[in-house]
Protein backbone atom coordinates (compact mmCIF):
# COMPACT_ATOMS: atom_id res chain seq x y z
CA UNK A 1 0.00 0.00 0.00
CA UNK A 2 1.16 3.26 -0.65
CA UNK A 3 1.49 5.87 1.74
CA UNK A 4 -1.29 8.31 2.70
CA UNK A 5 -1.22 11.91 0.82
CA UNK A 6 -3.49 14.39 1.08
CA UNK A 7 -5.82 15.16 -1.50
CA UNK A 8 -8.64 17.33 -2.14
CA UNK A 9 -11.58 15.09 -2.46
CA UNK A 10 -14.26 15.27 -4.76
CA UNK A 11 -17.18 13.35 -4.89
CA UNK A 12 -20.32 12.83 -7.33
CA UNK A 13 -23.07 10.66 -6.88
CA UNK A 14 -26.81 10.42 -9.72
CA UNK A 15 -29.62 10.39 -7.41
CA UNK A 16 -31.96 7.31 -7.88
CA UNK A 17 -29.99 5.56 -10.58
CA UNK A 18 -30.78 2.07 -9.43
CA UNK A 19 -34.63 2.72 -10.74
CA UNK A 20 -33.04 2.68 -13.60
CA UNK A 21 -32.67 -0.06 -16.48
CA UNK A 22 -29.60 -1.12 -18.08
CA UNK A 23 -29.78 1.41 -20.56
CA UNK A 24 -30.62 4.60 -19.13
CA UNK A 25 -27.75 3.74 -16.49
CA UNK A 26 -25.20 3.38 -19.52
CA UNK A 27 -26.30 6.58 -20.52
CA UNK A 28 -26.17 8.13 -17.34
CA UNK A 29 -22.67 7.16 -16.51
CA UNK A 30 -21.74 9.08 -19.90
CA UNK A 31 -23.68 12.15 -19.08
CA UNK A 32 -21.78 11.81 -15.44
CA UNK A 33 -18.32 12.01 -17.13
CA UNK A 34 -18.82 14.37 -19.26
CA UNK A 35 -19.95 16.76 -16.64
CA UNK A 36 -16.99 15.48 -14.47
CA UNK A 37 -14.31 16.03 -17.31
CA UNK A 38 -15.41 19.79 -18.43
CA UNK A 39 -16.21 20.69 -14.57
CA UNK A 40 -12.77 20.17 -13.64
CA UNK A 41 -11.15 21.43 -17.35
CA UNK A 42 -13.10 24.86 -16.10
CA UNK A 43 -11.57 24.54 -12.77
CA UNK A 44 -8.14 24.33 -14.59
CA UNK A 45 -7.38 21.15 -13.12
CA UNK A 46 -5.03 19.37 -15.35
CA UNK A 47 -4.88 15.29 -16.17
CA UNK A 48 -2.05 14.85 -14.00
CA UNK A 49 -3.41 16.54 -11.06
CA UNK A 50 -6.43 13.86 -10.27
CA UNK A 51 -7.47 10.66 -10.05
CA UNK A 52 -10.57 8.66 -10.77
CA UNK A 53 -12.07 6.15 -9.31
CA UNK A 54 -15.87 4.52 -10.66
CA UNK A 55 -18.47 3.43 -8.40
CA UNK A 56 -21.13 3.05 -11.14
CA UNK A 57 -23.43 5.20 -9.77
CA UNK A 58 -20.91 7.64 -8.40
CA UNK A 59 -17.42 9.08 -9.30
CA UNK A 60 -14.54 9.97 -6.99
CA UNK A 61 -11.92 12.49 -7.51
CA UNK A 62 -8.93 12.99 -5.91
CA UNK A 63 -7.28 16.00 -7.03
CA UNK A 64 -3.70 17.66 -6.08
CA UNK A 65 -3.49 20.16 -3.69
CA UNK A 66 -1.62 22.84 -5.87
CA UNK A 67 -5.65 23.15 -7.05
CA UNK A 68 -6.66 26.17 -5.97
CA UNK A 69 -10.08 24.80 -3.60
CA UNK A 70 -11.40 28.58 -4.26
CA UNK A 71 -11.45 27.35 -8.09
CA UNK A 72 -13.70 24.13 -7.43
CA UNK A 73 -15.60 25.49 -5.52
CA UNK A 74 -16.64 28.37 -7.81
CA UNK A 75 -16.95 25.81 -10.77
CA UNK A 76 -19.10 24.16 -8.87
CA UNK A 77 -21.78 26.30 -7.84
CA UNK A 78 -21.52 27.68 -11.73
CA UNK A 79 -20.46 25.65 -14.30
CA UNK A 80 -21.56 21.94 -12.58
CA UNK A 81 -25.25 23.53 -12.88
CA UNK A 82 -25.32 25.22 -16.28
CA UNK A 83 -23.93 21.97 -17.81
CA UNK A 84 -26.69 19.73 -16.41
CA UNK A 85 -29.07 22.13 -17.20
CA UNK A 86 -28.64 21.67 -20.37
CA UNK A 87 -27.96 18.31 -20.70
CA UNK A 88 -31.48 17.89 -18.95
CA UNK A 89 -33.48 20.43 -20.80
CA UNK A 90 -33.43 18.17 -24.12
CA UNK A 91 -34.04 14.76 -22.37
CA UNK A 92 -37.44 13.53 -20.95
CA UNK A 93 -38.00 13.74 -17.27
CA UNK A 94 -37.53 9.87 -16.98
CA UNK A 95 -33.78 10.54 -18.20
CA UNK A 96 -33.19 13.53 -16.06
CA UNK A 97 -30.03 13.72 -14.05
CA UNK A 98 -29.33 14.82 -10.74
CA UNK A 99 -26.33 15.20 -8.59
CA UNK A 100 -24.96 14.80 -4.86
CA UNK A 101 -21.79 16.64 -4.88
CA UNK A 102 -19.59 16.52 -2.32
CA UNK A 103 -16.33 18.88 -2.04
CA UNK A 104 -13.73 17.73 0.94
CA UNK A 105 -9.97 16.75 1.56
CA UNK A 106 -7.87 14.66 3.89
CA UNK A 107 -5.36 11.69 3.36
CA UNK A 108 -5.95 8.94 1.23
CA UNK A 109 -3.53 6.20 -0.05
CA UNK A 110 -3.84 3.51 -2.32
CA UNK A 111 -3.59 -0.40 -1.76
CA UNK A 112 -2.23 -3.25 -3.70
CA UNK A 113 -5.80 -3.91 -5.36
CA UNK A 114 -5.90 -0.27 -6.64
CA UNK A 115 -8.46 0.19 -3.76
CA UNK A 116 -8.38 4.16 -1.83
CA UNK A 117 -7.82 3.67 1.70
CA UNK A 118 -8.49 6.06 4.56
CA UNK A 119 -10.82 7.60 7.30
CA UNK A 120 -10.91 11.45 5.46
CA UNK A 121 -12.37 9.17 2.69
CA UNK A 122 -14.48 7.34 4.43
CA UNK A 123 -15.97 10.48 6.15
CA UNK A 124 -16.35 12.28 2.42
CA UNK A 125 -18.64 9.23 1.04
CA UNK A 126 -21.02 9.39 4.75
CA UNK A 127 -21.20 13.18 3.84
CA UNK A 128 -22.58 12.33 0.06
CA UNK A 129 -24.60 9.35 1.33
CA UNK A 130 -26.06 11.10 4.34
CA UNK A 131 -29.57 12.28 4.95
CA UNK A 132 -29.00 16.34 4.81
CA UNK A 133 -27.90 16.27 1.21
CA UNK A 134 -30.05 13.80 0.08
CA UNK A 135 -33.37 15.74 1.75
CA UNK A 136 -31.81 18.98 0.09
CA UNK A 137 -31.71 17.29 -3.74
CA UNK A 138 -35.28 16.17 -3.25
CA UNK A 139 -36.84 19.17 -1.77
CA UNK A 140 -35.63 21.44 -4.58
CA UNK A 141 -35.63 21.71 -8.16
CA UNK A 142 -32.22 22.24 -9.28
CA UNK A 143 -30.35 19.62 -10.98
CA UNK A 144 -27.30 19.16 -8.25
CA UNK A 145 -26.84 20.29 -4.65
CA UNK A 146 -23.30 20.87 -3.24
CA UNK A 147 -21.89 19.94 0.07
CA UNK A 148 -18.57 20.63 1.77
CA UNK A 149 -17.01 19.38 4.83
CA UNK A 150 -16.66 21.37 7.67
CA UNK A 151 -12.65 22.27 6.90
CA UNK A 152 -13.56 23.21 3.37
CA UNK A 153 -15.88 25.78 4.49
CA UNK A 154 -13.85 26.58 7.67
CA UNK A 155 -10.47 26.73 5.44
CA UNK A 156 -12.33 28.42 1.83
CA UNK A 157 -15.74 29.04 1.69
CA UNK A 158 -16.33 31.36 5.24
CA UNK A 159 -13.48 33.57 3.96
CA UNK A 160 -15.52 34.36 0.47
CA UNK A 161 -13.47 33.88 -2.11
CA UNK A 162 -14.39 35.47 -5.23
CA UNK A 163 -17.56 33.79 -6.72
CA UNK A 164 -18.62 32.35 -3.31
CA UNK A 165 -20.91 33.63 -0.64
CA UNK A 166 -20.68 31.93 2.66
CA UNK A 167 -24.25 33.15 3.70
CA UNK A 168 -25.38 30.67 0.83
CA UNK A 169 -24.18 27.58 2.91
CA UNK A 170 -25.89 26.30 5.88
CA UNK A 171 -24.80 24.21 8.88
CA UNK A 172 -26.00 20.68 8.61
CA UNK A 173 -25.73 17.96 11.34
CA UNK A 174 -24.62 14.21 10.15
CA UNK A 175 -24.97 11.43 11.82
CA UNK A 176 -22.17 8.72 11.23
CA UNK A 177 -21.08 5.85 12.80
CA UNK A 178 -18.95 7.46 14.94
CA UNK A 179 -20.87 10.23 15.89
CA UNK A 180 -22.63 13.62 14.78
CA UNK A 181 -20.37 15.44 12.50
CA UNK A 182 -20.69 18.69 10.40
CA UNK A 183 -21.37 19.49 6.99
CA UNK A 184 -21.88 23.06 4.87
CA UNK A 185 -24.90 22.19 2.60
CA UNK A 186 -25.77 25.30 -0.25
CA UNK A 187 -28.67 26.79 -0.56
CA UNK A 188 -31.78 27.13 1.91
CA UNK A 189 -32.52 24.82 4.65
CA UNK A 190 -35.06 22.32 3.68
CA UNK A 191 -38.22 21.30 6.06
CA UNK A 192 -37.20 17.96 6.08
CA UNK A 193 -39.74 17.26 4.54
CA UNK A 194 -42.62 15.75 6.59
CA UNK A 195 -46.07 17.33 6.38
CA UNK A 196 -46.10 17.87 9.77
CA UNK A 197 -43.14 20.16 9.15
CA UNK A 198 -44.39 21.18 6.07
CA UNK A 199 -47.38 22.59 8.38
CA UNK A 200 -45.48 24.57 10.84
CA UNK A 201 -43.21 26.26 8.45
CA UNK A 202 -45.74 27.59 6.38
CA UNK A 203 -46.58 30.53 7.74
CA UNK A 204 -43.71 31.64 10.52
CA UNK A 205 -43.58 34.79 12.00
CA UNK A 206 -41.74 37.93 10.86
CA UNK A 207 -39.24 37.79 13.51
CA UNK A 208 -38.81 33.95 13.07
CA UNK A 209 -38.38 34.39 9.30
CA UNK A 210 -35.58 37.02 9.91
CA UNK A 211 -33.97 35.48 12.20
CA UNK A 212 -32.78 32.06 10.32
CA UNK A 213 -31.99 33.57 6.83
CA UNK A 214 -28.92 32.73 6.26
CA UNK A 215 -28.20 31.98 9.58
CA UNK A 216 -24.65 30.67 9.61
CA UNK A 217 -22.80 29.58 12.38
CA UNK A 218 -19.22 27.85 12.37
CA UNK A 219 -18.99 25.21 15.20
CA UNK A 220 -17.63 21.40 15.43
CA UNK A 221 -15.10 19.54 14.53
CA UNK A 222 -12.51 20.50 11.65
CA UNK A 223 -11.74 17.47 9.19
CA UNK A 224 -7.89 18.44 8.30
CA UNK A 225 -6.52 21.36 6.55
CA UNK A 226 -7.58 22.66 3.19
CA UNK A 227 -5.13 23.41 -0.03
CA UNK A 228 -1.54 23.41 0.39
CA UNK A 229 1.33 23.67 -1.96
CA UNK A 230 3.47 21.17 -3.49
CA UNK A 231 7.19 20.90 -2.83
CA UNK A 232 10.34 19.58 -5.06
CA UNK A 233 8.86 19.25 -8.41
CA UNK A 234 6.27 16.55 -7.24
CA UNK A 235 3.23 15.59 -8.94
CA UNK A 236 0.27 13.75 -8.59
CA UNK A 237 0.63 10.37 -9.31
CA UNK A 238 -0.19 7.43 -6.83
CA UNK A 239 0.74 3.87 -8.92
CA UNK A 240 2.97 5.78 -11.19
CA UNK A 241 1.15 4.22 -14.25
CA UNK A 242 -1.15 6.18 -16.33
CA UNK A 243 -4.96 7.23 -14.66
CA UNK A 244 -8.11 5.36 -15.63
CA UNK A 245 -9.25 5.75 -19.33
CA UNK A 246 -11.77 8.12 -20.04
Amino acid sequence: MTDPVYRTILLFDIEQYGSRDDVEQAFLRRVLYDVVDTTLLTADVDETARLRADRGDSVMELIDTAVPVPNLVKTLLTETPALLHNKNRLLADSARMRLRIVLSSGYVAVDELDGWVGSDLNHAVRLLNSDPLRDALKQREADCVLCVSDGIYKGVVRHGPLGVRPEEFHQATVETKEGPTVAWVHGEPGTGGSPEAAAGSAAPAPEAAASRHNDTRIKGDQYGQTGGTLHGGQHFDFTGRARDER
